[in-house]
């Protein structure tokens, strides 16, 4: 037997006993396919960041991330399935990251397939310089038609910025009513000061692009303002 026979049967040995994960492979490759290419890119590097993949709805079910993993060398068990209080539904799974409820209440709130989180220098940076603002407003850009919904560069999009409060619980609350707001409601995402983004789609895919245009977005803004010496209002 070769060697990738075997590490192909102790991996399958591994999930039949590993049972909250079984016939999770294909979501499991694709999280791991991404956090690789984040971790590339730089928007997650050491153990930072949280991805996640709606499962169910009714009731509400996540697959996540396991907290303190590096997002550049997932493994196949480094993932664990909560419910939509954020908590794992079988015991003995590893620990989920502690923003696991932010996730939720996207996965509650809206029709998405996937939420990711990333930690980039550029939304690090711009959400503690445009925090006063409240957002950072990006408009004329042709990136901006990436966004789902946007078929012009005409367009004006202020991606919000909530305190970082280190209460989950209080966060996920804000985040939750900005989302059901009736006249401004969030979309795409928002930032957490000094932390990083949170994005999310309509399946892993779209929000894979969301955090790609973004990401492009925020960094545009950051080098136009080093060009221009210029700096916030408010600052």
């Amino acid at each position: 037997m070769s060697t990738s026979e075997t590490d192909s049967g102790n991996r399958e040995t591994v999930l039949a006993d590993y049972h909250p994960l079984v016939g999770l492979d294909e979501q499991i490759s694709e999280l791991q396919e991404t956090g690789s290419y984040f971790h590339q890119r730089g928007w997650s590097v050491g153990t930072s960041s949280n991805y996640s993949v709606i499962l169910d709805r009714d009731p509400c079910e996540l697959l996540v991330t396991a907290s303190g993993k590096d997002k550049g060398r997932l493994s196949e068990l480094d993932f664990v399935r909560v419910g939509g209080d954020g908590t794992p539904l079988v015991p003995n799974q590893p620990k989920s990251s502690a923003e696991t409820l932010l996730h939720c209440v996207i996965a509650q709130e809206l029709e998405v397939g996937a939420v990711l989180h990333t930690h980039s220098v550029w939304a690090t940076l711009l959400s503690d310089l445009y925090f006063e603002e409240g957002g950072v407003t990006l408009e004329g850009y042709e990136m901006l038609k990436g966004l789902a919904g946007i078929d012009t560069h005409e367009h004006r999009y202020r991606l919000e910025i909530f305190e970082n409060t280190q209460d989950i619980p209080i966060l996920a609350a804000q985040v939750r009513q900005r989302l059901i707001d009736p006249t401004d409601p969030l979309t795409y995402g928002y930032l957490i000061r000094r932390h990083g983004m949170y994005t999310w789609g309509r399946d892993l895919d779209e929000a894979r692009r969301h955090i790609e245009v973004l990401e492009f977005l925020l960094e545009c803004e950051g080098r136009r303002l080093m060009l221009e010496g210029a700096i916030p209002r408010s600052q």
